[in-house]
């Protein structure tokens, strides 16, 4: 694990077995990164043997699953509570069970080192209670 891998917000309650993991990564809670690999009777061998690569400048949402031996390409993000057992390519979103479109370059997703000042945060929770109370 490279030195600059940063564990973001309540990064809390991950397992990380045996992986690759590169240069800027963000990791955020619950995100589980290892084996994916099955006994094939038949054979008599085991199967899909190996650990997750994950390239530079990557951000794992909560919940995250990245299970196998794939890659995970640089710059890309992958979604909260996704299940990923397949390479993702550099420069995308990974999201529900190996599903992931191109990122669009002009967007930081859930993470940027120019983060949103928390009043704001604070103004548009308060302005979505009170839309939320005029209806109800």
């Amino acid at each position: 694990m490279d030195k600059s891998v940063l564990f973001a917000h309540h990064a809390r309650g991950c397992t990380i077995v045996a992986s690759k993991i590169c240069a800027n990564v963000v990791i955020f809670q619950n995100v589980s990164i290892g084996a994916n690999l099955k006994y094939n009777k038949v054979n008599d061998e085991w199967e899909n043997v190996g650990n997750p690569i994950i390239a530079k400048n990557v951000i794992i949402a909560d919940g995250a699953k990245i299970l196998g031996p794939i890659v995970i390409g640089e710059n890309s993000v992958i979604g909260a509570g996704a299940i990923i057992t397949k390479n993702i390519p550099a420069n995308s979103v990974a999201y529900g069970v190996n599903q992931f479109k191109a990122k669009d370059k002009n967007y930081d997703l859930i993470f940027s080192p120019n983060m949103i000042n928390p009043q704001k945060i604070i103004h548009a929770n308060k302005k979505l209670v009170a839309d939320f109370n005029q209806r109800n």
